[in-house]
């Protein structure tokens, strides 16, 4: 199964499910539809709505991001993974570059890992090394301290997702070559082996992901879907990245 996951960040209005009605209707006629998923995570403003006109329908609905603690608190502004589970959302993002860059630690990433689980949702765990990490070949051991430092045997890996997304590469139109790759999703894979044992999360790849460069995934099996960014805001970019990966 290959995951086609759009994460529109800070974008949309109501008026936007009109975008998901589209990819609704393709999602529906496509031959190849049995083969892969489509998860789009609006901002929290649009959950519940989104939640609920594909209820019965083959798009699912994931949150861009949870807090770190359960149920009800007095944080101003926090939405707990038991509100949006509530709202009728199936997913939500954990650990993107933003986030993290805004202040969330291993320890917290931990905690709204146990808690989102907790509620049932899938969750998508967003890792990646920047820019600097890169120059300095220091890779392997970023990924290595971002998955240990959170990922845990006891969590449910049913419900786990791994999104590999270079923080280079988000919004740059540059993406790694086939052989880096391959090497970098071999590696995450050895990592969550020692965590879970033989059966391990689904891992999939994120970063500058459109609809001309996603049959360069193609060669590369380990590779699970792809978590799309600026391309998943237009109903026409997101159904070519599904065509053009299966032509």
């Amino acid at each position: 199964m290959k995951y086609f996951i759009g994460n529109w960040k800070m974008f949309g209005v109501p008026g936007s499910i009109n975008i998901l009605d589209k990819i609704n209707l393709f999602n529906l006629r496509d031959r190849n539809r049995k083969k892969y998923k489509v998860i789009i995570t609006p901002p929290y403003t649009l959950l519940e709505t989104f939640a609920k006109n594909f209820k019965s329908k083959k798009i699912l609905i994931g949150s861009q991001n949870c807090y770190h603690k359960d149920l009800y608190s007095s944080n101003t502004a926090a939405i707990s993974p038991y509100m949006i589970k509530k709202v009728g959302a199936k997913l939500t993002l954990i650990g993107h570059s933003d986030n993290r860059s805004e202040g969330d630690t291993d320890k917290i990433l931990k905690d709204k890992v146990f808690f989102a689980l907790k509620n049932n949702l899938k969750i998508v765990f967003c890792i990646g090394e920047n820019k600097k990490q890169k120059k300095n070949n220091q890779t392997l051991k970023v990924l290595h301290k971002q998955l240990t430092q959170v990922l845990e045997k006891r969590f449910n890996r049913n419900n786990i997702i791994v999104a590999y997304e270079p923080i280079w590469s988000i919004g740059t139109g540059k993406i790694p070559n086939q052989e880096e790759l391959l090497k970098t999703i071999l590696h995450i894979k050895k990592i969550l082996r020692k965590i879970f044992g033989k059966r391990i999360p689904s891992i999939i790849y994120g970063g500058s992901v459109d609809e001309t460069n996603v049959q360069k995934f193609r060669k590369i099996n380990e590779i699970n879907g792809f978590l799309i960014g600026g391309a998943s805001k237009s109903s026409k970019k997101f159904i070519d990245i599904i065509k053009n990966y299966y032509r």
